[in-house]
């Protein structure tokens, strides 16, 4: 058993109700691991609750810390991850917990295909620099058709070989698809999804 202490870190009445559940879980559920998170780090540009602050509240009450942006698909695994290995640990599983596991070639590219959403226009927010890494986004950049994905601006226009004004010009593309390489022996049922 484990809990995940989730509030907005846009809102700061819900931060301020953890309090209230960390005396429920005291009463009802003693000794049970706990994660504080920090949800919609997306939105850290309407942050009423300083990472400093929060960090500081988990610390004081032995629960390890995470702010997470499930849009962005950032920190989510991982503070999953880090409470299930808590769990494990306090009843001396240990030896099931194998955090060196290399995954296979079909492990990496299924995930690799599950975890790609796309989000319509999220590289225009004001976005942490430690999330615009992990953007999947389709764009409509400077009037030409692009993709963002992994942090990188992918364009899907092809330029014209006429050699005529400014350089290279560009075509814009009918429509916006994203880039389209699944594995040839990836089927359905084969795909963890994580």
């Amino acid at each position: 058993q484990g809990i995940l202490l989730v509030y907005d870190i846009t809102n700061r009445w819900s931060f301020d109700g953890i309090d209230r559940w960390i005396k429920e879980i005291d009463e009802h559920a003693p000794g049970v691991p706990r994660i504080l998170v920090g949800n919609r780090l997306h939105l850290a540009f309407k942050r009423q609750v300083p990472t400093e602050q929060a960090r500081a509240y988990a610390e004081k009450n032995c629960m390890t810390f995470f702010e997470v942006s499930p849009l962005c698909n950032f920190n989510v695994i991982e503070s999953f991850t880090e409470l299930s290995r808590i769990v494990l640990m306090r009843h001396g599983m240990e030896k099931i917990w194998r955090p060196n596991r290399v995954f296979s070639l079909q492990d990496l590219c299924c995930r690799a295909i599950v975890s790609c959403t796309p989000v319509h226009l999220i590289d225009k927010l004001p976005l942490p620099v430690t999330i615009k890494s992990h953007l999947k986004s389709f764009s409509m950049a400077n009037g030409m058709n692009a993709v963002m994905m992994h942090g990188r601006s992918y364009s899907l226009a092809s330029s014209g070989g006429g050699g005529s004004s400014k350089g290279n010009s560009l075509k814009r593309s009918k429509s916006i698809r994203p880039p389209q390489s699944p594995p040839q022996n990836c089927s359905r049922n084969n795909c963890k999804i994580s």
